[in-house]
């Protein structure tokens, strides 16, 4: 049986507020994402969707339960899983090419390794001819597809994502996602991409995970059965998309 690229479980994550009364972020989580799996997880604002994905990433620890990736307990942030956030979080300071290279400084990479690898990155994002720009001469778009070069750079197997397209407008949307779906194909990359909306869900994901309102826990995951690539006008994408999206409606309608 081939392992998981990451594995979560029975995990729960305890806050305290800013009053000092503890609040459970998640309850009781278990989830496999398979190597080269799409996974996306979907639920209202509070249900915890960014607390696993922290938890996976290694930015937090959970209060119980286990997170693993390849194997190994995630204690800490790593090479092995690249994070793309909903703000691009880049240095405006520094150009595109700047920003990519940023993680293989960090890394000790030398200079022959780190621009072979940059331009790389550049290409697979088709950003060959923006290399030289900073963030303030790029559209959102441009920025984002900066955010995913870098995280791609030091080739990590797991792309942890977080609402990365809620911010740009919904043409370039659709091409991002596109784009995401023909560099998850050549990288053969295992994804856990956070969303807001079923549609996204649906055009990118061969699992979607359902999460309750507050304290978030699993409450359903639903197979999307679809071939690549994907026919957002198509009765078949209808057809889960209604699926997904009563699923979703019932589900949260029930854990309220």
């Amino acid at each position: 049986m081939t392992q998981p690229a990451v594995q979560v479980r029975d995990a729960a994550k305890l806050y305290a507020s800013t009053t000092g009364a503890l609040n459970w972020a998640l309850t009781d989580v278990s989830l496999d994402i398979g190597a080269g799996e799409f996974v996306c997880a979907i639920g209202p604002s509070g249900c915890g969707k960014t607390t696993l994905l922290n938890l996976i990433a290694g930015f937090v620890q959970p209060t119980l339960g286990t997170v693993t990736a390849q194997g190994r307990p995630v204690q800490a942030p790593g090479p092995d899983r690249g994070v793309v956030f909903q703000e691009y979080a880049l240095y405006p300071w520094l150009s595109a090419r700047r920003n990519v290279e940023f993680g293989l400084r960090q890394q000790g990479l030398p200079a022959a390794q780190r621009r072979e690898r940059v331009n790389e990155m550049l290409a697979l994002t088709g950003l060959d001819k923006a290399a030289d720009r900073y963030p303030f001469e790029m559209s959102g778009g441009m920025r984002q597809r900066v955010a995913v070069a870098r995280a791609l750079a030091t080739r990590p197997q797991v792309l942890l994502m977080d609402e990365p397209f809620a911010a740009i407008d919904a043409l370039t949307r659709s091409a991002l996602q596109t784009e995401l779906l023909r560099i998850w194909q050549e990288l053969q990359l295992s994804v856990f991409f956070i969303t807001h909306n079923i549609e996204e869900a649906v055009f990118l994901a061969q699992r979607i995970v359902i999460m309750s309102p507050h304290p978030g826990r699993i409450l359903d995951i639903v197979e999307v059965d679809l071939p690549y690539p994907r026919d957002r006008g198509s009765a078949a994408f209808g057809a889960v998309y209604a699926r997904v999206s009563e699923a979703f409606t019932q589900l949260v309608q029930e854990a309220g």
